[in-house]
């Protein structure tokens, strides 16, 4: 049986659910929703049903304002958190990039994403857990899906 089909060991789910990933989890930038966003875009991940919702307003083609309401396991509550510490000021192209990045660092061995997203580092053991990638990626696609809905309202 593969790791993400069969219950993980104790020592399996220690490792993924680390402290770093813990405190990322638990302290999570930007929380919440914006009164009157330029867009807000919910993602939801099928398999396991957490869901983000971002709002965001961009001005000069960077990100000006953002907030995120996130309804996910410590995997995605960890990413989003990466994502919200760098987030404000970012282009659509380094955004789409970390996402990129990130998908790769997840589900092709990828190496970890790029200045200035660190902080993935720490979801580095959630490779092996396969259905836990789309709660992962929740954050940043719903964050890059915002620009493709601005770029269709301009």
């Amino acid at each position: 049986m593969s790791a993400q089909s069969r219950p993980q060991s104790p020592a399996e789910l220690t490792q993924l659910y680390s402290g770093t990933l813990l405190a990322l989890a638990a302290d999570i930038p930007h929380v919440g929703r914006l009164d009157a966003p330029m867009v807000s875009v919910k993602e939801r991940a099928p398999l396991c049903g957490s869901t983000v919702t971002v709002d965001m307003d961009v001005e000069d083609g960077r990100v000006t304002r953002f907030a995120q309401d996130v309804k996910a396991c410590a995997l995605g509550q960890a990413s989003a958190s990466v994502l919200g510490r760098h987030v404000l000021g970012r282009t659509e192209s380094e955004l789409r990039r970390a996402r990129d990045e990130l998908a790769a660092f997840l589900k092709e061995d990828g190496p970890i994403p790029s200045a200035p997203f660190e902080g993935f580092e720490a979801l580095l053991p959630a490779r092996a857990f396969k259905n836990r990638h789309a709660s992962i990626l929740l954050a940043i696609k719903a964050t890059c899906r915002g620009f493709d809905e601005l770029t269709r309202t301009v």
